[in-house]
């Protein structure tokens, strides 16, 4: 039996639920650090030149081998840069748009991916990885860099005239495996989207108006179909055949030269007519001209701070277009990703058990 005075008995326990207080609280302040590493933990994992030590060559085997094949059909770079940005829209930045499915149930048979290039492109480069540095390069962060550096190969934004980088692109991005055909048609904004549909599905992703405008600045390379516009031109309401917002001219044009029905799928129009090579702000100058292919290039002007935006862009510099651009890019590409355990490195990224 206890032989202790009461009166020490009680200072003993007070003294032990003190303690154990005490206990409690470092225990809970540990636990409060350890989760809040946790949310941090992907944008700090997130970093430039993540594969110094794993795979040195990494990024200079992808920028050679867009180097020696770009000029072949410069064409790719923009449906690289799409790549990157349907890729992102769905799960976040993870590969997960590379993914074949026997069942035609990924985010490839999506309709707003059926017209996406580049996907053999894409397998090469990690092909020659794998030989390089097996299982240590993702397919995530192939897309990542080959976007950037399609764009490069175009003019594009990359070297400020103080030498330093405009498009800076952190590597350290893990693959997916899962990759879902509603999911990419829910989340991935179509080219009849108005302003309020394209805020909605940019906010989802983290993304402001502000990135909204100069990531459509992409548009100024690369070509589209008819199918993208059609109803623009022939069955835009139930009370007007005609978009009123596109330019009665150009819209005359379109009919004549290229899109000459309905119905027609397949022939290939310029995002932005004459200057569809270059990296640069014509396509902000023919939105203003109520010139934009898309109903979503359109849209840009419905909203006085969207349309404050396009204008600044059109009266400033190129340099600062890249610039902006640059960073709204590298914004999107930190979109949702998987880092450290989360995610894998696909072997193929075709495969999603590789």
């Amino acid at each position: 039996s206890d032989t202790k005075p009461k009166s020490i008995q009680k200072q003993d326990r007070g003294s032990y639920s003190t303690k154990t207080m005490k206990l409690l609280h470092v225990m809970a302040a540990f636990a409060a650090m350890f989760l809040m590493g946790m949310f941090v933990s992907s944008d700090a994992q997130l970093q430039m030149n993540f594969y110094a030590k794993s795979c040195p060559k990494a990024e200079k085997i992808i920028s050679d081998h867009i180097e020696k094949h770009i000029h072949n059909g410069p064409s790719l770079a923009a449906p690289l840069i799409r790549m990157h940005f349907h890729d992102c829209f769905v799960r976040g930045c993870d590969g997960s748009v590379l993914i074949n499915s026997t069942s035609g149930n990924a985010e490839k048979d999506a309709p707003p991916n059926l017209t996406l290039r580049g996907f053999g492109f894409v397998e090469r480069i990690k092909t020659i990885l794998e030989a390089e540095c097996p299982k240590t390069v993702s397919c995530a962060d192939i897309i990542a860099l080959t976007a950037r550096d399609a764009v490069v190969a175009t003019g594009g934004p990359w070297w400020s005239c103080s030498g330093g980088p405009w498009w800076s692109v952190p590597t350290g991005r893990r693959d997916g495996r899962i990759s879902n055909l509603t999911e990419a048609s829910n989340n991935i904004p179509p080219p009849t989207s108005n302003l309020t549909t394209l805020q909605r599905l940019f906010a989802n992703q983290g993304l402001n108006l502000k990135d909204l405008v100069l990531l459509s600045g992409a548009h100024t390379i690369g070509v589209s179909h008819c199918s993208s516009m059609n109803t623009r031109l022939y069955n835009f309401s139930t009370t007007v055949k005609q978009d009123p917002a596109l330019d009665s001219e150009y819209a005359a044009n379109l009919k004549a030269n290229k899109c000459k029905s309905l119905n027609d799928n397949t022939t290939i129009l310029e995002m932005d007519p004459g200057s569809r090579k270059s990296f640069d702000l014509s396509y902000y100058r023919l939105v203003l001209k109520r010139r934009g292919l898309f109903q979503s290039d359109s849209a840009l002007t419905t909203n006085s701070a969207t349309l404050k935006m396009i204008n600044d862009l059109v009266n400033g510099s190129e340099e600062k277009f890249y610039k902006a651009f640059a960073k709204s890019m590298e914004k999107m590409g930190r979109v949702k990703v998987k880092t450290g355990s989360a995610g894998v490195i696909r072997t193929v990224c075709s495969v999603a058990g590789s």
